[in-house]
């Protein structure tokens, strides 16, 4: 049986492999042509632009598509980005189904593969989906199409869904476009890719860890973790069907601060509770956020560390800048201590993982590779109790590290009982944060770094699986949290001083120390992370604003990878 399975997972691997390159290969003569001045004034243009051009039929949709689907196949051979290939289909949308009235109309975007498209596979990486294309589109497709938008791509991610990487045996590897040595990050790394090259403007990912902001990070793009309720989550795939715990959100992410403000309301003002039961009924509040782009003083608290891994020297740096930026601006700008993010990060993991990893493990096949870092984390789920005990008190009182230790200790698992127990002190951490962020910091919004390094090397998440607290926080909170590009890594500026030891680091913060350096990693996007509270995403979105504004002025913007 395991033999045969083995032998049936390659062959679906393959196939879907020869059907993308087959489709690249036979694409419309359109778009084997090199990109005209018209297209390439097609791709300078900001989406409310494009969708203006469209609605007067001074550019019609399918130019819009194909100068976009040129530049996604240049995104795709140097990093290997794209999933499923939709253009023909896209094009016969365009003409037959997308609502050329609405507010995006003839916008091409792209989507995380686990999005349902009609004729289209779900494969989330797994062989054992393929081949099982859906007959009708799913929810969030739907509202795209009314819209006036143009799927166009589906995009790379990791089997799991867990890791700040995106590879898979049915696709492949996914790169960073700034580096191939590096990960765009996951798991919606292949949108980042894309986005960042150049090759899409607006792309859609899910988020469970961090996984449309450390993406954006990484690869240096625009992205938002919307609150659970304010997107779409009914029509897609998962590896984790069930897991409420830490509940995934779908959330927008952009090649510009433009482009994501405008794509973030004018989907929400599609009503989109209409078409799924799980989305709250609130409308857009214009109000909120043209109070927050107009309040001439925002009080702005900065985490500078979580205290579990401090940011590297280049995170440290783009933070500084970014709070120096907002203060020379004259907004009262002070450093803040949130409650415990390490109690976050581990009640976060444990509920995550309170199946023992069974549900993500239970869709691989006999032979079928997983991801370095998730494979970590179900080898520590998976020792034998004993062990993993005899681990923990080894790593707390002879290595005398209390944060791994506390972490490993408990992975493995829950019974209802431990399950409630747990669901119960994330209530109560969620209730403490609350009152500090209103009693105490009394802030717009925090800044923190988005995570303790820039893009990891591939493979590198098997050491840094678990340093995602910067991001993986929010989840549990529930909170509005964006990502802006800042800076690129700098070999001089942002390199380790000589004394530093890594060997004196708490685990979780070797594993993400281990691949940091500045030289091999100079020229890397650097981000900063803007948080709100729960279902704030119009305040957090027009902060975003300001800060990239700041940035602008006081620090300099920040280059995007230029199309060829």
């Amino acid at each position: 049986m395991g033999l045969l399975e083995y032998r049936q997972h390659k062959a679906d691997c393959q196939r879907k492999q020869s059907e993308r390159a087959s489709k690249i290969a036979s694409l419309p003569t359109p778009y084997l042509y090199p990109l005209s001045p018209q297209e390439r004034s097609i791709l300078g243009k900001p989406i409310q632009e494009l969708v203006q051009d469209v609605h007067k039929q001074i550019t019609s949709p399918v130019d819009i598509l194909r100068a976009y689907g040129k530049v996604a196949i240049k995104a795709h051979e140097k990093t290997n980005c794209l999933t499923e290939i939709l253009f023909p289909e896209a094009e016969e949308w365009a003409d037959k189904e997308v609502n050329l009235k609405g507010p995006l109309a003839g916008v091409p975007v792209s989507l995380k593969d686990s999005i349902q498209v009609k004729g289209f596979d779900i494969s989330v990486g797994y062989s054992r989906n393929t081949g099982k294309p859906y007959a009708e589109d799913g929810v969030m497709v739907k509202i795209l199409k009314d819209a006036g938008a143009v799927p166009f791509v589906k995009t790379n991610l990791p089997t799991t869904l867990l890791s700040f990487e995106s590879t898979n045996d049915v696709w492949g590897q996914c790169k960073n476009p700034h580096n191939d040595k590096y990960s765009p990050g996951g798991s919606t790394g292949g949108e980042s890719a894309l986005l960042a090259f150049g090759g899409s403007r607006i792309g859609i990912g899910s988020d469970v860890a961090g996984s449309v902001r450390a993406p954006a990070h990484f690869a240096g793009c625009y992205s938002i973790r919307c609150s659970t309720g304010r997107w779409p989550k009914v029509g897609m795939n998962t590896s984790m069907a069930g897991q409420e715990a830490i509940p995934s959100v779908f959330s927008p992410m952009a090649r510009t601060m433009n482009d994501l403000t405008y794509f973030t309301r004018t989907f929400i003002q599609m009503q989109p509770w209409k078409y799924d039961y799980t989305v709250h009924p609130l409308e857009w509040r214009d109000d909120v956020e043209k109070e927050y782009r107009e309040k001439s003083k925002l009080r702005i608290g900065v985490m500078r560390t979580d205290h579990v891994a401090d940011p590297s020297p280049a995170c440290a740096r783009a933070l500084d800048e970014t709070a120096k930026a907002l203060a020379a601006e004259g907004h009262e700008v002070f450093d803040v201590e949130p409650p415990s993010p390490y109690e976050a990060l581990r009640l976060a993991s444990l509920l995550l993982l309170s199946d023992g990893g069974n549900t993500f493990m239970g869709h691989f096949r006999t032979g079928e590779w997983n991801d370095l870092g998730a494979a970590q984390l179900v080898y520590y789920i998976r020792l034998p109790r004993f062990i993993k005990y005899m681990h923990y008190l080894y790593v707390k009182y002879v290595k005398g590290d209390d944060i791994w230790a506390g972490l490993v200790r408990d992975w493995h698992p829950k019974s209802a009982h431990e399950y409630w127990q747990l669901a119960g002190k994330r209530e109560a951490y969620k209730a403490n944060f609350f009152k500090w962020w209103s009693e105490e910091a009394k802030m717009d919004v925090m800044l923190t770094p988005p995570n303790a390094t820039p893009a990891v090397p591939h493979g590198g998440m098997h050491d840094a699986v678990s340093s995602c607290g910067y991001t993986f926080m929010f989840n549990l909170l529930d909170y509005s949290a964006g990502i802006i590009p800042v800076t690129h890594v700098d070999p001089v500026k942002d390199a380790l001083p000589s004394t530093f030891n890594t060997k004196k680091l708490n685990g979780v913060a070797q594993g993400a120390y281990k691949h940091y350096d500045a030289e091999k990693m100079a020229g890397l996007p650097v981000g900063v992370q803007v948080v709100g509270r729960r279902l704030e995403e119009e305040k957090v979105l027009a902060i975003m604003e300001r800060v990239e504004d700041a940035l602008d002025k006081h620090s300099g913007r920040y280059q995007l990878l230029e199309v060829d």
